[in-house]
Parts: structure tokens; sequence; C-alpha cells
């Protein structure tokens, strides 16, 4: 776990976002006919499900992310929210303006974090034990922004119409309630490290649907909150502090700001080079990433193309084991084959791994 902050390595690790679901035939086996949102609320479920790609992949990945969803907060926060089989999150009653009584009680509430979210931290700290220091464990959660989205709009969108109607005809409620966001995001990822969390990721998914004043606005000064905020928590808690990641999904206009934004690691998605992420970032940090989802489409030639592309952008054909942590540019889509997704994890590591010297190239 010391990788993140510049300890030299054999190879870059790798693991990839969504590494745990249902691509993978063990997932149904285990989820069955519960709903999304009770698996996740079960702790057992939570755990297995979290171990499946570990078991599966073993020995090819490096880390386990705890099996959740960014929504969780939401739902704490006292809001409705459904998984809907073949669409996705679905708010049945999202917020509408700020004259809104939803909105109104969302902003009263004391939220208890610990209280409400307690299965998630149950599940790390039984995933924990069965890990047995196999691969240590990601905990995650859902940027500002993106909570925000989904908590306006209701569910995804193409066009974002009501998340962009708050933001600039209601900036200083939104700015109120992003900010509460930050402050229950800082809790949540403290007590998950409390429970065994080994290092934290937070999503923004939604950040591409900002232009880069608007980020600047409204995505990167409660990310900055977080980083800033969370040590001195974990600190309050006599908790080790732990390496934090952040994902800002089609933000690369914002790649500099993100390496001064407070997180060790700072994750891209594939509409990122590479090499120019390298110039940019100039060791500042850990880069993740970054390799395009659908290449597990294409069948093996792509695969291997894509590896040597990302393996030589980010330099590790030459030798380099820092500054990396090789994952895809977003999480795994649907209908990946397994088999294709181990094909992907054993040509990073032929790539990648020092004992096969210029084999890359």
């Amino acid at each position: 776990m010391a990788y993140p902050t510049g300890e030299t390595v054999e190879r870059p690790p790798i693991w990839v976002m969504r590494q745990a679901g249902r691509y993978l035939p063990e997932y149904h086996e285990a989820k069955g006919n519960r709903d999304f949102f009770e698996c996740c609320r079960s702790p057992e479920i939570a755990s297995t499900l979290t171990l499946q790609p570990i078991d599966r992949f073993g020995g090819l990945i490096d880390a386990a992310i705890i099996f959740s969803d960014i929504l969780v907060i939401p739902q704490a926060m006292g809001m409705t929210v459904q998984m809907v089989d073949k669409k996705g999150p679905h708010f049945p009653d999202p917020l509408k303006s700020p004259s809104d009584d939803q909105y109104e009680a969302v902003m009263r509430r004391k939220v208890d974090v610990e209280q409400e979210l307690d299965y998630v931290y149950k599940a790390i700290t039984m995933t924990r034990h069965k890990l047995k220091g196999r691969v240590p464990l990601y905990g995650f959660c859902g940027a500002p922004w993106t909570l925000l989205c989904y908590m306006v709009e209701g569910g995804g969108s193409k066009i974002f119409k009501e998340v962009k109607t708050w933001i600039y005809k209601y900036p200083t409620e939104s700015r109120a309630l992003l900010q509460k966001l930050a402050e229950v995001c800082v809790e949540y990822l403290a007590l998950q490290i409390k429970a065994g969390a080994q290092i934290v990721m937070v999503f923004d998914s939604w950040a591409a649907e900002l232009s880069p004043s608007s980020f600047k606005e409204f995505s990167l000064p409660y990310l900055q909150y977080i980083s800033k905020h969370l040590p001195r928590r974990l600190q309050e808690m006599k908790e080790e502090i732990v390496p934090m990641v952040v994902f800002a999904k089609g933000a690369w206009y914002a790649l500099d700001e993100l390496c001064e934004s407070g997180y060790q690691v700072v994750g891209l998605d594939w509409l990122q080079d590479p090499a120019e992420a390298v110039r940019i970032a100039k060791g500042r940090v850990v880069l993740q990433g970054n390799a395009d989802p659908g290449i597990l489409y294409g069948g093996q030639e792509a695969i291997t193309t894509a590896v040597k592309e990302m393996v030589q952008g980010f330099g590790a054909d030459k030798g380099s084991t820092k500054g990396w942590i090789c994952n895809l540019g977003h999480g795994i889509t649907p209908f990946v084959n397994p088999d294709d997704l181990k094909f992907f994890f054993e040509q990073v590591h032929k790539y990648t791994s020092t004992s096969n010297g210029s084999e890359s190239t």
C-alpha cells in the first residue's frame, strides 16, 4: 500500500473498476432474485461479490473494491433510490427546486452516517478478514457534483436539464447542498477506513457535464474539501491516513488542477492520452487508468494492441514501475466475456513485468 505514495515495485499494480459485477456468471448466482440494493445492504453478499474477481483472477489483480454503490449516500440522506433492471438508478421523487419541501428536509436532516450506512462498514470488515492480506481493499464514495446530478435528475440523463437549471438558476442553494454532500462524504470515507478500507476513491462520474469554469465552481472545491478534511477527520478518530484517489470522468481539461487537489492518485478516463497525462502530471501524483473498456469486446489482438499502447504511454515499457496504477478508463461494461478480461490482465503482466526486459517494445 506504500505504492501510491511513491514506492518502486516489480510492476505497476492493476485492478479495474466494476470488477465485481454482472459480467461474472457467479455474480448472478450469488445475487439470486435479490434487488441490487438488497445485495449492498447484506454484508455477507456484498463481501462475497467483492471477492469473486479476486478468486477468479487469482494472482492477476492487485486490489479489491468493496461492492456497494455511490447512491447509498442519498439514501442515507432520506431519499428513495431504486435500481431498475435494464435502466439503472431511479429516484421516484427527485429534488425539484430549492422551494421543494424535500430540499428543506434534506438540508435540515442530521445524517447519522455511522448508523445509516453501517452495512457498508460491516461488509468492509468482513471482506478484510476474508482477504487475509492477499490484496488491499478500496473503499469509495460518489463526488458531491455527481451525487447532486442524480438527486436532481432522478437518474441518468443525456442533457442534464434539471441539474443545469439548479446550478445556474439556484447557485447558492446548489453550493449549500454540495457542501453538505462533501461533509457526509468525509464522514462516510473515514468510517470506511476505520472499518478496514486501505485506500479510498472518489468517483465524479458526471464531471464531463461541466465546462472548465463550471467544474472549478461546482465540482473541484468539494473534491478539495474531501481531500483536505478526510485526513483531519482520521486524525481526530486516531485512524491511519490512507491514500486517496480522485476520478473525474471527462474532466481531461482539469488534470493539472486535479494533480494539485490533495489526492495521491488521479484516475484517467480513456479520452486522455497517457503520455500527455504523464507530461502534465510531472510526477506530482500517481496516475490510474486508462484503457477504453470497449477494447474488451474486440478480441485478443485488439486487447494486446491497446495494452501495448497504454504501457508505452505511461512509460512502463522503459522499466518504470512508479507513478501508474493500471486500470480501465471507466467501469467494465455489460456483456464482457470474463475470459477476455483475464486476457487483458495477462497482457498487462506480460508487458509491464521488469523480468520481461524489453519484451514490450
